[in-house]
């Protein structure tokens, strides 16, 4: 409740109180002038005035408390005292002995003056509208019977009881904040049951006054018994209501959002205690949200002043166990209170819980922040803040796989001439100036929509969607590279940087990597016409016609078996011993000469001829598998495996009846798939890899970073290994993003109790950076080019430096003390101590 709708309500509660009182001025000045003018009153009289008055002031005294805010409202028995007086008494005297009987208990109590005016007020008018109802029902004492009592006092009764409720219900409703209805629906099995007790009580009072007057003495036992088995029920519902409110409340706390625990934490709170204020200060951050019942008042720095003066009650945010406090929850209440032991407890409980509601919410935040980094970190590059080549890939499929991309899309690759250069001439440093200054000038030249990313060096490129028509892209490159053309300003110096494009709309077929193939293929084109652009063309597109060439002689290939493999030996990084070779498969065409894989292998997988291919080259790399292991090296020997075998559910049998027949255990094949796998989600695929690893095939996950859901492909890909993409090691010395990707990798690895290769090893500062990271396994032109496996086996017995097995000298010499990094002390199980020939 804002500061301004406390002074409104309080300002309402006030002439709602000057209200009742101004109505019970004329029944008090009628009951003095009955008084006054009637006869002459005798000593009897006057005492019977007395008594009503003590009775009255008993009744108010006697009562069930109940505490809402600062103000403690009570059920009292005073309607029973106004009905058992109008029995005995005109209704003048018992107006009259009842607003002085309520005076002198409300003066008694130390009530402020306001209450003690309305409860005046209140009763006055209570017994003016019974004691109308007895003089219209010609209401005499005694009755002639039983029936008679009964149903006159029920109807004086039932005024009176009715008369109370809505004298006092809008008053309560004001003063708590709820609705008059549901103020009036608010225990109402309680009051009912009341005012049947007291009516009871009335009742046999007055049965025992017109049996003998001399058994009044009965009466007071009987009432005060009644009265306490009554206060006791309505104590026992005001807990139980009290228990379920907490246990909501502690329930409506279970969020992860810091701003919704805290607002339901000071609403709840406020209901919860009846509270005219809740206040919630956090430590961590100084903030304090402050409010009520109905909203949040104030959210904050710490230290405002509040409004609300009067009692503050503290509790502090802490744990079961205590050893955490976040901060503190403060009460106010605009008077004094004093909370019962229940409520202290319930307090104690809420500040717990709400200590852990709010722990968690900030260590979510916590957990979402980082996330939020290492998700940004992951599509973007860390010099220009550009998007990376995986985030281009990742946006550039979702845009042409939807439904409602409007438009033609394209992309325009930019390549800087000459870039190396700038490095050479004046540093590193002076390059990455340069290249943060372009992509600032190619995100102020794309237009909304264009994502602009850096795929590496200096190499950029720009995604346009929606256009009009191709021939726009042309046209919006010419105005991308128009924009490098002004000289760049390097700490006082200009210079001058010239750019290549190259332009490709979208394919029908292939997806991003097809057109990022086609911008390149014509930006290469671009280069060498010496032209500032140039437009993919499939007719100059050398490498669709290559291919579509040699798949028409791929049966021949077949079966003349042209097919070969070479094999790449895995080496540990840090003994130069074998841990492993990869088998890698040639066509060696009687044209071409040797055919890269990279040429082939997609028109092998269209052609139909992919199992009878993936067979050849499984039976050449167990052979000699086979064959290192009778020479004494027991090494493994690692195959690629495509997609679409793993589509064939007879593939894990065809594997498994070929290790059979060579000899070889299971655990002698590694079975390499890509992380462009995404046919992961087929039940089929996970069934031939759950069956081949439960055959002990060992399974590895090829160029590690690279594709476009690794953590999601090796959460359901039961691996055994990581392979790290060449293109991260080959970038590491000069990439801090590189060099993050490979720590993270080798972390995971560390973490899992995975195995992992770092492809792509070319030199000895490599191979000691990568194992000083805590990689123990690497592959490439350092250690050996790919070669057959007879000449693989050749290096093996001629080793390094009278080592056999040993492809490269060992980092350190025997027995030399190392200091390893914190991270390889818990790292995955080493590869050369289980494939080292005996």
């Amino acid at each position: 409740m804002t500061p301004g709708n406390a002074s409104r309500t309080d300002r309402q509660l006030l002439s709602l109180v000057g209200l009742v009182v101004a109505l019970a001025v004329a029944p008090t000045l009628v009951a003095l002038v009955s008084l006054v003018d009637g006869p002459p009153h005798s000593i009897g009289d006057a005492a019977t005035i007395v008594a009503l008055t003590c009775m009255t002031a008993l009744g108010t005294r006697v009562k069930a408390p109940i505490r809402i805010r600062s103000t403690t409202h009570a059920i009292t028995w005073i309607e029973t005292a106004i009905v058992i007086g109008l029995a005995v008494a005109p209704p003048a005297w018992v107006v009259l002995s009842t607003g002085a009987g309520v005076g002198i208990a409300s003066v008694t109590m130390g009530l402020p003056a306001i209450k003690t005016a309305f409860g005046v007020g209140k009763n006055i008018l209570v017994a003016a509208g019974a004691g109308a109802v007895a003089l219209a029902l010609q209401w005499r004492w005694p009755p002639t019977d039983v029936v008679e009592l009964i149903t006159s006092l029920g109807a004086v009764y039932l005024v009176a009881a009715l008369l109370d409720d809505l004298l006092a219900i809008p008053v309560i409703a004001l003063a708590s904040g709820n609705r008059v209805g549901r103020q009036f629906l608010n225990n109402l099995d309680l009051r009912l049951a009341g005012f049947g007790v007291r009516f009871v009580v009335a009742v046999c009072t007055l049965l025992i006054l017109r049996a003998d007057p001399r058994l009044l003495l009965a009466v007071p036992p009987l009432v005060l018994s009644l009265h306490l088995a009554y206060s006791t029920r309505v104590r026992g519902r005001a807990e139980q209501q009290a228990w379920q409110r907490l246990a909501r409340t502690t329930d409506a706390l279970n969020v992860v959002d810091l701003d919704k625990v805290l607002t339901t934490a000071v609403t709840q709170a406020a209901e919860l205690f009846s509270a005219d204020e809740v206040e919630v200060e956090l430590r961590d951050g100084g903030r304090t949200v402050r409010g009520g019942t109905g909203a949040i008042t104030y959210d904050g720095p710490a230290g405002a002043p509040t409004s609300v003066d009067g009692t503050v009650v503290p509790a502090t945010l802490e744990g079961h166990d205590r050893t955490a406090d976040v901060g503190v929850l403060r009460l106010r209440f605009r008077g004094p209170v004093q909370l019962s032991e229940r409520e202290q407890y319930t307090l104690r409980t809420f500040a717990s819980a709400l200590c852990t509601a709010v722990r968690n919410a900030q260590a979510y935040a916590e957990l979402a922040r980082v996330a939020d980094e290492h998700a940004y970190a992951a599509t973007h590059d860390a010099l220009t803040g550009l998007a990376n080549r995986r985030h281009l890939l990742d946006q550039g499929t979702e845009h042409l796989s939807s439904r409602h991309a409007d438009g033609v899309t394209a992309l325009v690759l930019i390549d800087l001439n000459h870039f190396k250069e700038v490095n050479d001439t004046l540093g590193h440093a002076a390059g990455d100036q340069v290249l943060v200054q372009v992509a600032e000038r190619l995100g102020a030249a794309a237009q909304e929509g264009d994502l602009v990313a850096r795929l590496g060096g200096d190499e950029f490129a720009v995604l346009l969607r929606g256009l009009p028509a191709p021939a726009v892209a042309a046209h919006r490159a010419e105005t991308l590279l128009a924009a490098l053309h002004e000289p760049f300003d390097l700490d006082g110096m200009r210079i001058s940087v010239e750019a290549s494009g190259g332009i490709a709309a979208a394919p029908a077929t292939g997806g991003m990597p097809e057109l990022l193939r086609r911008a390149d293929v014509a930006m290469y084109q671009a280069k060498r016409a010496g032209q500032r652009t140039s437009t993919y063309a499939p007719t100059r597109d050398t490498a669709d016609l290559g291919r579509l060439t040699l798949g028409g002689e791929l049966p021949r290939a077949v079966a003349d078996h042209e097919f070969t493999v070479n094999f790449q030996p895995i080496v540990d990084l840090g003994s130069g011993l074998v841990t492993g070779a990869e088998a890698l498969a040639r066509w060696r065409h009687p044209v071409h000469g040797v055919i890269d894989p990279l040429r082939f292998l997609e028109a092998v997988e269209r052609s139909g001829l992919l199992p009878a291919f993936a067979e050849a080259i499984l039976d050449e790399a167990l052979l000699a598998a086979s064959a290192w292991r009778e020479a004494g090296f027991d090494v493994p020997v690692a195959v690629n495996v495509s997609p679409r075998s793993l589509l064939d559910a007879r593939f894990p049998g065809s594997v498994l009846a070929r290790l059979r027949s060579h000899d070889l255990p299971p655990d002698r094949l590694v079975l390499e798939l890509t992380e462009t796998l995404t046919l992961s989600q087929l039940d089929v695929v996970d069934r031939v890899l759950s069956r081949l690893r439960d055959e002990g095939v060992r399974l590895a996950l090829d160029d590690f970073g690279t594709g476009y859901s690794s953590l999601s492909l090796l959460s359901r890909i039961p691996v055994h290994e990581l392979k790290i993409d060449r293109s991260f090691v080959t970038a590491m010395e000069g990439s801090a993003e590189a060099a993050a990707v490979i720590r993270s990798t080798l972390d995971l690895g560390r973490s899992l109790g995975l195995d992992v290769v770092a492809e792509g090893v070319e030199s000895e500062p490599q191979r000691r950076a990568l194992w000083e990271l805590g990689c123990t396994a690497g592959q490439g032109h350092l250690f050996a080019r790919p070669m057959p496996a007879g000449t693989l086996l050749a290096a093996f017995r001629r080793g390094s430096g009278g080592s056999p097995g040993a492809l490269a000298p060992p980092l350190h010499d025997a027995g030399a003390v190392i200091r390893l990094a914190p991270g390889r002390r818990q790292g995955g199980r080493g590869r050369a101590d289980r494939h080292l020939p005996a």
